[in-house]
């Protein structure tokens, strides 16, 4: 089961049968040579050759179908071989992919979309059936697919294909940022009348990579598509390889069985950075980093326990020891520096007092709870060490409980009570709607109050952005006395390249546009 080209990775975590998936985040390769690998400095492209890219996760379970991409792992290959009608710029505003434009009405639950001319990998035109037909298999309300609460405003019983290239929106309320459904997380477009079966044997999209050949767990291998609509990619291949311990795929990089290695540790960045040998690239503050309470089951469904771990946080303690300073301190809410960000919301402080005093008033002087961690993430397993240490402190004994890397973020969704949790980059309106409403597939917090959907709704449905802007503000504020994500920190995606990758994106957050572009890389 083992490949044989890749004997470094069989030693050191290449592994053949596993389950589960992992971040990935591909960004440039700065790091104080001359080489630069950012797309403005890196020389006319080259064409031709193959990119390796090494990343955590995978197993027998992995499935090539872009409505089932969850983690980053999963997106990465999805974007090789799919397109959405947009995607989010580093800014994290919605700009046009398939769809070339965009129009509603003035009442904002009528919008027409119009479609570039795009054509999929077997030549068939991507049209408004392809695009109609796509939604309505995310939307089954027997699937659990990620986009499904953020497609949720449409009513795709009443919209229409009003031409071959163009689709009628009906929404269901006045929504002013629909296009951030269009660029929703896994609102992929396929053929119309894909199948699951077809996604397993032989997938096709519209993406920049045509399909070669896939190994659940092992690799997956992709082909320039030479008439992809936003131009061919530099690459003749593309090839993505599992290895699940940091050490194999720095060791992989190190002796050029790779060209890419994904989510590298502080301390490997630090011992690499500068030194000429591979390039290291650091994409500022792009992960929020945070322990995931479950609002629905005790202790944590009493908001005084919430409150208190809240306080028993030392914010940067936990920044400078588990992510060795690179990053800097959360405050309890998703997207610092985003638009709609409640900034002005007091920064949250180390206050065992007063965390005591609510454990006390809550019946719970001397809780005792289990945290579940992995070394799935980048310091995850530091964190959990760091906070129990915290929370002892406060009299509450936390045991500290190792999950599997291969099973850890389907595991952590339903079960346990406590763990250590993590994101990229999206817009708020885009977290709120996968993660925080009822019927969220990814709602890992179990955060379920009606009253809270209602707010969402009332957002989407307000056209002054300042208006939009305050309700936001209020449910972030309830978030922040009462939520159950205990965001601690953003940290710096890290990540490392062979020195001859060129063009690739240095300031994209992970998750946006220009985040996983292997069509733009190159090989020098």
């Amino acid at each position: 089961m083992h490949d044989e080209r890749f004997p470094g990775l069989r030693r050191r975590g290449f592994l053949a049968a596993t389950t589960g998936a992992a971040a990935l985040a591909l960004a440039g390769c700065g790091g104080g040579t001359d080489d630069k690998t950012d797309s403005g400095s890196g020389g006319t492209p080259k064409r031709g050759g193959r990119l390796r890219a090494a990343f955590a996760g995978g197993g027998a379970s992995e499935t090539l179908d872009p409505h089932l991409a969850n983690l980053f792992a999963d997106v990465a290959r999805a974007k090789a071989l799919y397109d959405k009608l947009a995607d989010y710029d580093a800014d994290l505003s919605a700009s046009p992919r398939l769809a070339a434009a965009w129009q509603s009405n003035k009442t904002l639950d009528r919008w027409q979309v119009t479609l570039r001319e795009a054509a999929f990998h077997d030549g068939r035109p991507v049209t408004a059936e392809d695009v109609l037909y796509s939604y309505r298999r995310i939307a089954d309300p027997k699937q659990a697919f990620r986009a499904k609460a953020s497609l949720e405003p449409i009513d795709l019983d009443a919209s229409r294909a009003t031409g071959e290239r163009t689709v009628e929106f009906v929404l269901k309320r006045p929504t002013a940022e629909f296009p951030n459904v269009l660029a929703a997380f896994g609102a992929y477009i396929v053929p119309e009348n894909a199948t699951g079966t077809d996604f397993a044997r032989r997938p096709i999209g519209s993406g920049p990579f045509r399909f070669v050949s896939f190994a659940p767990g092992r690799s997956a291998v992709f082909r320039r598509h030479e008439d992809y609509w936003d131009g061919a990619p530099h690459l003749d291949e593309l090839e993505f390889v599992v290895a699940n311990e940091e050490s194999a795929r720095v060791n992989a990089l190190l002796a050029g069985q790779v060209e890419y290695a994904h989510e590298l540790d502080p301390t490997t960045a630090r011992a690499h950075e500068g030194r000429g040998q591979i390039e290291i690239v650091r994409l500022r503050n792009s992960a929020m980093q945070a322990f995931c309470m479950k609002t629905d089951r005790p202790p944590f469904d009493d908001r005084r326990v919430r409150e208190a771990f809240f306080l028993i946080a030392d914010r940067k303690e936990l920044v400078d020891g588990a992510l060795s300073g690179a990053g800097e301190a959360g405050n309890d809410l998703f997207g610092k520096g985003y638009e709609y960000y409640a900034d002005g919301l007091p920064q949250r402080e180390q206050d065992l007092d007063r965390a005591r005093a609510l454990l006390k008033r809550a019946g719970a002087e001397k809780l005792k709870v289990t945290l579940d961690t992995s070394a799935v993430a980048a310091g995850f397993t530091e964190a959990a060490g760091i906070f129990r240490d915290q929370a002892a402190k406060a009299g509450v004994t936390i045991d500290v409980r190792m999950g599997s890397k291969d099973s850890y973020w389907s595991d952590i969704l339903d079960s346990g009570t406590l763990c250590c949790y993590r994101s990229g980059a999206m817009p708020i309106e885009a977290h709120i709607s996968q993660r925080l409403l009822t019927d969220s597939t990814t709602n890992a917090t179990r955060w379920r109050h009606k009253d809270f959907d209602a707010l969402y709704q009332q957002a989407q449905s307000t056209r002054d952005k300042t208006e939009r802007a305050a309700v936001y503000e209020r449910m972030q504020r309830r978030l922040y006395a009462e939520g159950g994500f205990l965001v601690w920190g953003f940290a710096d995606w890290i990540l490392g390249t062979a020195r001859k990758v060129r063009g690739v994106e240095t300031k994209a957050p992970a998750n946006t546009l220009d985040w996983a572009r292997f069509d733009k890389v190159w090989l020098a």
